[in-house]
């Protein structure tokens, strides 16, 4: 019955299967932005620095996502691999290896962190207002970094075993402490912005536990065993390699976000600081929705993409392609249209610097998303490389956008036109990151048509 689950992907109607992985994981991915935006708001209310603090952490969050990705996005699309070719003893092996890598990884980074946390911040741009909010926040992030990066590797792998209701479920779980404790901590006990991470820290370390019992249990096809435990040379250098394009998009996202603080301060003062946080957060929520879409396609790629199958894997990636732009659409429409409302979310209008936190972030909105309809396609393209066991191609278009194009932008516009500069940037680049992505993709299509033709 559980290998059944798997083989099902090679067998079941693309569409249904689409919705069957990827609405889980979109529900998850929603639940999981709307936290942020909800922890957003509240630490919005304890004052502008307090949300520019937070958003100066998204480096350092970026980063620790980098290290997350590299194991769980490269485990869970070798898991994927090793299902579609029926080697189940392997994909089992994937699990012990992102559990232990996940482990080394998540301890080296917090103890590097905690050791140089003042000037890692003051380095991304952190002021002597945003400093010690920053600092407080940061600090309780990285004592839970470990349990972090082993909830997100695990529930990577459980999705694509087969249960993606069960993953779905335990992001709901992750958000449900998350949205009781946050306020519980922020406001009755006064922790203030430490409230907000420790809230985070306590709904992963829940989740982190839950997930280790379920795959304690040998009802599935893909469970712990002790023997396992071992370092594999082989599926630890094939994990890296197909989670590097994912590492360097979120470790390029680290520079970049540095670069866009930097220009922010330099041409404007803290306060536009808090509105791109803003700005981010919500763009963040539509982004993580094209991501369900794209974490749906990759099992279904890769089964197929193992077992031979490309007419499937194709019809996979078309409808995601749909979707993902359908998406990206809605959320351009959304925040051009209704930024002042959305921004008022965040921030009330009590004082002059409110006041202006407001009309900076609707003017943000305006000139940082209008291009943002482009977005699925370059994301959904990248991730299509990355289950065919394609990774050079995917950190080609990963590093397109984000270091190709993104960087140079933002180091010669903002030069030129100020802050309108990083507003423009993150635009332009997704438009040429599309591009490129759209000539590998016709360029791939092509080279496959022409083998099928020959071998036929």
């Amino acid at each position: 019955m559980n290998e059944e689950r798997a083989l099902l992907l090679g067998r079941e109607k693309i569409s249904k299967l689409l919705m069957k992985f990827a609405l889980p994981a979109i529900a998850a991915m929603i639940a999981s932005s709307l936290y942020n935006i909800v922890d957003g708001i509240f630490i919005g209310h304890l004052g502008a620095y307090s949300i520019a603090g937070v958003g100066l952490s998204g480096p350092f969050m970026n980063l620790a996502g980098a290290f997350g990705a590299l194991v769980g996005v490269g485990g869970s699309v070798l898991c994927s691999i090793f299902l579609g070719e029926k080697n189940y003893d392997k994909s089992r092996m994937v699990l012990s290896n992102v559990i232990i890598l996940n482990f080394v990884l998540g301890v080296l980074f917090t103890i590097v962190g905690l050791i140089f946390l003042d000037p890692i911040l003051i380095f991304f741009g952190a002021s002597e207002k945003t400093l010690p909010p920053a600092h407080e926040f940061m600090r309780v992030i990285l004592l839970g970094n470990v349990f972090a990066h082993m909830y997100l590797g695990l529930n990577s792998v459980l999705r694509v075993s087969g249960y993606p209701v069960t993953a779905m479920n335990m992001t709901f779980v992750s958000v449900g402490i998350n949205i009781i404790l946050a306020p519980l901590f922020i406001f009755v006990f006064n922790w203030g912005v430490a409230g907000a991470a420790w809230a985070t820290v306590i709904a992963q370390t829940v989740c982190c536990l839950i997930l280790f019992y379920l795959f304690l249990r040998r009802d599935r096809v893909v469970y712990l065993e002790k023997k396992n435990f071992l370092f594999n040379k082989s599926i630890v250098k094939r994990t890296f390699t197909i989670g590097s394009p994912n590492f360097f998009t979120n470790a390029a996202g680290c520079f970049i976000v540095i670069l866009q603080n930097y220009n922010l301060l330099k041409y404007g003062d803290d306060l536009y600081v808090g509105a791109f946080s803003i700005v981010n957060r919500v763009a963040f929520m539509f982004f993580m929705i094209i991501l369900g879409f794209s974490q749906g396609m990759q099992p279904i790629v890769a089964y197929n993409f193992g077992a031979k199958n490309y007419d499937r894997m194709w019809k996979t990636f078309r409808l995601t392609i749909i979707c993902a732009l359908s998406v990206s659409l809605l959320g351009c429409l959304i925040c051009e249209i209704f930024p002042y409302y959305i921004t008022r979310l965040f921030a009330g209008e009590n004082s002059a610097l409110d006041k202006e936190l407001i009309a900076i972030t609707v003017d943000a909105f305006h000139k940082n998303m209008f291009m943002f309809w482009i977005i699925g396609f370059q994301i959904i393209g990248t991730n299509f490389f990355a289950s065919m066991n394609q990774p050079k191609k995917a950190l080609f278009l990963s590093l397109t956008r984000q270091v190709i194009f993104l960087i140079p932008i933002l180091l010669i516009l903002p030069r030129l036109i100020g802050t309108d500069g990083v507003w423009f940037a993150a635009p332009i680049a997704d438009f040429l990151a599309s591009i490129c992505t759209l000539w590998l993709i016709i360029r791939e299509y092509r080279l496959r048509i022409t083998a099928k033709n020959f071998v036929h």
